[in-house]
C-alpha cells in the first residue's frame, strides 16, 4: 500500500475530529470580519470541546494572540495557518524516529478495554511482515480471553506465543519468553501485561516486577514501554497516562480508536501534557490501520 493509501486512511480515520475541530474553526473564521475577544473565546471553546485540554488550549491561544499582535494580523483567515503550525510544533516536540534494533522488547501496558491485545496482534503482524522474528508473551494471565486472543493473532501472523495457565505468575511467563527469545534469536519480543485497575497497587507492583525481570534477564535488549490509550476516553486517557508514567516510565504511547471519536484533539493534549513520544495511532480495524505516528501527516489530515 502506497503512502496515498496510508494518508487517505488517516484522513478517513480523523473524519469525526476534523468535522468537530477544523470545520467549526472555519465557520468561526468565516463569521468574523475582525479578530477580537469574542473570536478568541469561540476558538478556545472549539479546542476545549475537542479535548485539546484547558492547559494546552491556553498555550495555543496565547501563542496566536502574541502572533496577531506582533505581526498586526487583522484578517481571521490567517488564523488557520497559525493554528496548524502551533499544533504541529506541539506534536513535534520529543518526537524522534521510531527505529528498533534487534533484540528489542516491547512491554505493552494499559488498562483493560483500551484495545491492548488487538494492538499487540497488529504490532506482531506488522513487524513480522517487515521480516522480523517476533515472539509474543501472554503476560495478562488474569483475563482468560487475553491469551486466547493473542494465540489467534499469533496463528494469523505465524508468530509463536508463550503462555501459561490462567492465573499463573505473569513474571514467569515473561521470564520463559525471554529465554525462548534468546534461544530462537528473536528480533522483537512483545509482552502483554494485565490491565485490571481495581487494585492499582497490585497492578503496579506486577508491572515493576516484570520490568525488573526484563532488565535482569535481557539487559542487551532495547526496551520500549508502550502505553496503549483509547482516544475515545478523552481526558481520562491523560490521567491513566500520568499514573503509568509514574510507575513504569513510559517510552512511547499508542493511541487506539481515533476513528471512533470526534475528540481526537486529545492527541495534542497527551503530547503537550506528557511530553512522551506518540509511536502509533489506530485509525481503523485492519492491521495496516495501526499507523506509525507522523505529526506532519496527522496535522495535514486534520486540516485538509
Amino acid at each position: 500500500m502506497g503512502s496515498k493509501g496510508f494518508f487517505s486512511k488517516l484522513k478517513d480515520g480523523l473524519d469525526k475530529t476534523r468535522k468537530n475541530i477544523t470545520e467549526r474553526i472555519d465557520d468561526i473564521i468565516n463569521y468574523y470580519t475582525e479578530i477580537d475577544d469574542d473570536f478568541f473565546e469561540e476558538l478556545e471553546e472549539v479546542l476545549i470541546t475537542a479535548d485539546v485540554g484547558v492547559e494546552t488550549t491556553m498555550e495555543i491561544i496565547e501563542y496566536i494572540k502574541a502572533k496577531v499582535k506582533k505581526e498586526k494580523i487583522g484578517n481571521p483567515d490567517k488564523i488557520r495557518g497559525l493554528l496548524k503550525q502551533k499544533i504541529e510544533d506541539i506534536l513535534n516536540k520529543n518526537q524522534d524516529a521510531f527505529d528498533i534494533e534487534s533484540p528489542c522488547v516491547f512491554l505493552v501496558v494499559g488498562v483493560n478495554g483500551v484495545g491492548k491485545t488487538t494492538t499487540i496482534g497488529k504490532l506482531a503482524s506488522r513487524y513480522k511482515a517487515d521480516g522480523k522474528k517476533v515472539l509474543i508473551a501472554a503476560g495478562d494471565t488474569f483475563r482468560a480471553a487475553a491469551a486466547e486472543q493473542l494465540e489467534i493473532w499469533g496463528e494469523r501472523a505465524q508468530v509463536p506465543v508463550v503462555r501459561h495457565d490462567e492465573g499463573s505468575d505473569p513474571g514467569a511467563v515473561v521470564f520463559d519468553a525471554v529465554q525462548s527469545s534468546k534461544s530462537r534469536n528473536v528480533d522483537l519480543l512483545i509482552c502483554d501485561t494485565a490491565g485490571r485497575l481495581h487494585n492499582k497497587k497490585n497492578l503496579m507492583n506486577e508491572l515493576e516486577k516484570i520490568n525488573r525481570i526484563l532488565d535482569r534477564e535481557f539487559p542487551e535488549a532495547q526496551k520500549e514501554v508502550l502505553l496503549v490509550l483509547d482516544a475515545t476516553t478523552g481526558q481520562n486517557a491523560i490521567s491513566q497516562a500520568k499514573m503509568f508514567k509514574e510507575v513504569v516510565g513510559i517510552s512511547g504511547i499508542i493511541l487506539t480508536k481515533l476513528d471512533g471519536t470526534a475528540k481526537g484533539g486529545v492527541v495534542v493534549a497527551i503530547k503537550s501534557e506528557l511530553g512522551v513520544p506518540i509511536r502509533f495511532i489506530g485509525v481503523g480495524e485492519q492491521v495496516e490501520d495501526l499507523q506509525i505516528f507522523d505529526s506532519h501527516s496527522f496535522v495535514d489530515a486534520l486540516f485538509e
